[in-house]
């Protein structure tokens, strides 16, 4: 779960400090964008790609390896004098990091029964909550004051932290069902997988065409500084954290479907908030905060959803909604740069609106005929 903490600090961490960046970097706020953009695209290759290369390894070794070379780029971006290197580092960075979530989230169907694998993995993806919820915030903070070189700093320092707790607690041996061309064709066969892929997909698009920006786009809108625009993003994580213990209290007994559908919901409920709400600072807090209840439960479903359609193919499917997501985030920021490039600031929560409109119509079609799950 910590190691999500550093995983999802490292890819969000842009998104917390575009103004620090784009002028430390003396480029514009829709370039610094494009380390997001970028590094998503990255991470939807690698995802499935790493997957394959990576099945037959022991876990333990994996995840430290992964998180030690997490630990060394962040320490490197730190040092970058420049926007290309910043790019090329973070590149390498999200190419090996992108193992992580999806690995994690397999490794825990190894460690638990059965019974109590929706709440462990949704325990486990709590990390991407608490990586918006206290890190995002902190990365506002510390950006503002001492610069974005210094988050990378604290980022890399976090990394060892985690590194040693893998090293010493998680067992040896642990290794995953191998994954060959005939898996991913087994997945392409299953229609399930494709709609819930899909799901994935539609929902992070939406997100991201508002998260993307959304530090600009409060300051725009309403004309918060940093310390207002902190507060959202802590209270967008905090209530992600919510969310997610919620999630994975009830998800065992209420069925990952059901679960699913109410933070859904409840995520498109923010969305449309921020639509509605856009230039009012104190409804658009409360939206945010709504939205994030919803964002990382919904994530996390999608994975015990997955695991439950095919046991079997859990290790790739997993990966490869991992590599949608990042398809979604790729797709969801390209959009809301070229909407904060021409200035049509309120379109942007419309267009994300109705991306996870589209989402939750998908997510009502995978329904299960007879059992709630």
């Amino acid at each position: 779960m910590l190691g999500n903490v550093v995983t999802g600090c490292s890819v969000l961490a842009p998104a917390g400090m575009l103004v620090e960046l784009a002028s430390g970097l003396d480029v514009s706020i829709r370039t610094a964008g494009l380390l997001v953009t970028f590094g998503a695209i990255v991470l939807c290759i690698g995802s499935p790609l790493t997957a394959w290369l990576t099945s037959r390894i022991d876990r333990r070794i994996l995840l430290t390896a992964t998180i030690g070379a997490l630990a060394v780029t962040n320490f490197a971006s730190a040092f970058a004098s420049d926007y290309a290197s910043l790019m090329a580092i973070r590149l390498v960075m999200l190419g090996i990091g992108v193992l992580y979530t999806p690995q994690a989230a397999g490794t825990a169907a190894l460690i638990v029964p059965e019974e109590k694998r929706g709440g462990t993995i949704a325990y486990i993806f709590l990390g991407w909550s608490l990586a918006a919820a206290v890190g995002l915030p902190a990365i506002t903070f510390i950006a503002s004051r001492h610069g974005w070189q210094a988050v990378y700093a604290v980022i890399g320092a976090m990394s060892c932290f985690s590194l040693l707790l893998l090293a010493w607690r998680l067992p040896r041996g642990l290794m995953g069902a191998p994954v060959d061309l005939k898996t991913w064709a087994a997945i392409g066969r299953n229609p399930m997988i494709l709609l819930l892929l899909l799901i994935t997909t539609l929902q992070m698009s939406g997100q991201f065409v508002v998260f993307t920006y959304m530090g600009p786009l409060l300051a725009r809108l309403t004309g918060a500084g940093p310390d207002p625009i902190a507060l959202v993003f802590a209270a967008y994580g905090v209530c992600g954290v919510i969310g997610t213990a919620v999630a994975s209290r009830i998800v065992d007994s209420w069925g990952a479907w059901k679960t699913s559908m109410l933070f859904m919901s409840v995520l498109l409920t923010g969305l449309c908030g921020w639509a509605l709400s856009a230039g009012i600072y104190p409804l658009m807090a409360v939206s945010v905060a709504i939205w994030g209840i919803g964002f990382a439960s919904t994530n996390s479903m999608q994975q015990v959803r997955l695991v439950d359609a095919a046991p079997a193919l859990a290790s790739a499917s997993v990966s490869l909604n991992t590599s949608v997501l990042y398809v979604g985030q790729a797709i969801g920021s390209a959009i809301g740069g070229f909407l904060y490039a021409r200035d049509l600031l309120y379109a942007s929560g419309y267009v994300a609106t109705a991306f996870v409109v589209m989402a939750v119509t998908t997510v009502i079609l995978t329904r299960p005929k007879k059992a709630i799950r």
